[in-house]
């Protein structure tokens, strides 16, 4: 498996990805992605961001995170988080469906680690829905935190479930 800063030649096969991924999350009641959220334009900004990672197997997109500076306002929810705190933030984490069960999410996540230790940053923050249990059970073996539950103002009506990990 290989790491790497996305390119905007990624973005095609990166969209391929989130519509496969989309309707196995909706199937599940986890309407935190739509076919309008993600979507190129926002992958685009994260790789002219230099913010975007992509993990290949074999040559192949196989997962994508994207790993930014500054906390969602909403993270003030969470009771003992001060979101003044630096910190690197998680978001869109995907896997290809037939990469599955293959380490992919582990080694996008243990990415975030990496670009805060770069960064001088102890701390990562990220948040999934709170019907999405195997992402909240990777993170916690991951050695994450729950904070608490949260609203997201870009997706009303939906909860979601936030996490930490600090790194020192």
């Amino acid at each position: 498996m290989n790491i790497r800063l996305a390119t905007l030649q990624d973005i095609e096969p990166i969209m391929q990805l989130v519509k496969q991924v989309v309707p196995i999350m909706q199937a599940t009641g986890n309407l935190q992605w739509d076919d309008t959220y993600p979507n190129a334009g926002v992958y685009t900004s994260d790789v002219k961001a230099g913010q975007l990672w992509v993990a290949e197997v074999d040559g192949k997109l196989a997962g994508v995170i994207a790993v930014v500076d500054g906390q969602e306002p909403e993270y003030a929810q969470v009771s003992g988080w001060d979101i003044t705190e630096p910190a690197v933030v998680a978001h869109r984490l995907a896997v290809s469906p037939i990469m599955q069960g293959k380490g992919i999410a582990a080694a996008l996540l243990h990415q975030c680690e990496v670009v805060a230790a770069q960064r001088n940053v102890e701390l990562i923050r990220l948040d999934t829905n709170t019907v999405n249990r195997p992402m909240q059970n990777l993170f916690l073996k991951l050695g994450y935190n729950l904070g608490g539950e949260i609203t997201l103002n870009k997706r009303p009506g939906l909860r979601f479930m936030a996490f930490e990990k600090r790194l020192a």
